[in-house]
């Protein structure tokens, strides 16, 4: 019982880190629509901070992938201001989703699941579902990256933040659903499961 009620205060509350995900891009959009997308950027950057601040502060630890997000907006939105030029910022999930995705192949290639380490507090799976769960990820990040390319190259900047905004996000919970099927497949049994 107590194990239990330990777990949620490790793992931190799934809804907070989702706000605490999507303020900032909720604050990106909201500026983008009232002004432009270089005063958005300025306000992409001081929200993702607070996130980031607020994140450390809630949960006492900085998760890593919001800290490399985070540093990326940082370097790429001041890039984008330091230049006047919106491209450096555009190309951000581009470099962040194929960094991410060479991370996690590049890991595989050499029979290392980075997946693992990030995600074994939320879930326990064999070795093999963390392969192939690693493997998907990692297409999926190339995915991500292909398709943030072809609509801010293709589309308008307002309609780019809105993909950035309202797009990734839902692909990347539609994605994450999907890979539930794996998850319970592949999933090491718990202790005394096995006697029931």
């Amino acid at each position: 019982m107590e194990a239990e009620q330990e777990e949620p205060e490790e793992k931190g509350s799934p809804l907070l880190r989702l706000l605490l995900e999507l303020g900032p891009l909720v604050c990106f959009f909201y500026a983008n629509s009232r002004y432009e997308i270089y005063t958005a950027t300025k306000v992409f950057m001081v929200a993702i901070v607070i996130a980031l601040a607020a994140s450390y502060y809630l949960e006492k630890r900085l998760p890593v992938m919001p800290l490399v997000t985070a540093a990326f907006v940082l370097v790429f939105g001041g890039l984008t201001l330091w230049f006047d030029d919106k491209t450096f910022i555009k190309l951000k999930p581009t470099i962040v989703n194929a960094l991410f995705g060479t991370i996690l192949l590049g890991g595989l290639a050499f029979g290392r699941s980075f997946l693992k380490p990030v995600f074994s507090v939320a879930f326990a799976l064999t070795e093999p579902g963390w392969r192939i769960l690693t493997l998907r990820w990692g297409l999926f990040m190339f995915a991500l990256a292909g398709l943030n390319e072809y609509v801010w190259r293709n589309y308008s900047d307002d309609q780019w933040v809105a993909f950035k905004t309202f797009g990734i996000m839902p692909l990347t919970l539609v994605f994450t659903m999907l890979q539930m099927g794996t998850i319970n497949r592949h999933a090491e049994p718990e202790p005394g499961e096995a006697d029931q």
